[in-house]
């Protein structure tokens, strides 16, 4: 994956300077959380599929960054408002950013970041583009929504989770697949299948992520091991954990989380099911079927460096850590 990993570090100073730069314009109150999140890092994997997908098919008659930036800043609004929720301390290893700036501040530049990302691809004039990116949003919320709605649900099962997976995170790298495409003018059948690539991609992603919850490197992934499990969010690893329980075992333990009561002990027991299981590798095998299939989305992409980077991204997040 090196010829993947040298092009995020040529294209990773570009992304930056032009997210730097779209945000300038903000009015300092607002610029100063930005910059707070922005200055967390990141992989910039929304961005960098936009450039990908784009390039691939020729490239955009505009420069394509601005487009691909604004990709960046919708997932940034949605990491600000995720950890409101969440109550999460932490985000990329820096403290979030309603701990440091107040929870209305928070919202309200995370409402900027959302508006900012739309004028952006409105510059473009391409209406599908404009509607790309409504309806992204659109379904990330409804997602979210989902998920809250199903913290500590008992009854959770494996097509809810997919529901809210493919929501809070597959519709926004969707559309950063197939705005880079539409900005390259492709044909609808070549745009079905970059929209089809991302979704599979960002499903596998989330699966991986939810994974990584319960069996990574605590310090590489920056935050604790069990952290979904603590906020009563029931993902895949937990779901396939509770099922292989015998009955009364397993009602006790719904019981527990639905009533929040899991002490420190209990959920690192927990995790140390999950491990000894071998389940956080059952669910990487489920997001290998949706990366196959993304997979074979590529087939109608011409050859070219580009697509040989996309089909490296498929197996930087079959083989991701952290």
């Amino acid at each position: 994956m090196k010829k993947l990993k040298d092009f995020f570090a040529g294209e990773l100073p570009v992304v930056n300077k032009v997210l730097y730069q779209e945000i300038k314009g903000l009015n300092p109150l607002v610029r100063e959380v930005g910059e707070h999140v922005l200055m967390a890092g990141g992989k910039r994997l929304r961005p960098m599929l936009t450039i990908l997908t784009a390039a691939c098919f020729g490239g955009s008659k505009k420069d394509i960054h601005p487009l691909a930036c604004s990709l960046e800043l919708l997932h940034s609004a949605t990491l600000i408002h995720d950890d409101i929720l969440d109550n999460a301390n932490v985000r990329r290893g820096r403290e979030s950013v309603h701990l440091v700036f107040g929870l209305k501040r928070a919202i309200l530049a995370g409402d900027a970041f959302l508006a900012l990302a739309n004028m952006i691809v409105a510059r473009y004039d391409v209406p599908a583009m404009n509607f790309c990116v409504a309806e992204a949003i659109q379904r990330t919320v409804t997602g979210e929504i989902l998920e809250i709605d199903n913290l500590r649900n008992p009854e959770m099962d494996e097509q809810a989770y997919l529901e809210i997976v493919t929501g809070k995170t597959a519709y926004l790298i969707q559309a950063a697949c197939s705005c880079g495409a539409m900005a390259a003018g492709v044909a609808p059948d070549i745009l079905d299948k970059a929209s089809s690539f991302g979704l599979n991609l960002g499903i596998a992603f989330q699966l991986v992520d939810d994974a990584l919850d319960y069996a990574a490197d605590a310090e590489l992934l920056g935050k604790p091991l069990g952290g979904d499990l603590k906020e009563g969010k029931i993902t895949l690893p937990l779901i396939l954990h509770l099922k292989s329980l015998p009955g009364t075992e397993r009602n006790e333990l719904l019981e527990r989380i639905s009533a929040d009561s899991l002490d420190q002990d209990e959920i690192q027991n927990i995790i140390k099911s999950i491990q000894q299981a071998g389940l956080d590798r059952r669910v990487r095998a489920r997001a290998d079927e949706y990366l196959k299939s993304a997979g074979l989305c590529l087939d109608v992409f011409p050859a070219s460096p580009q697509k040989e980077l996309l089909e490296e991204m498929l197996e930087l997040v079959r083989t991701r850590r952290f």
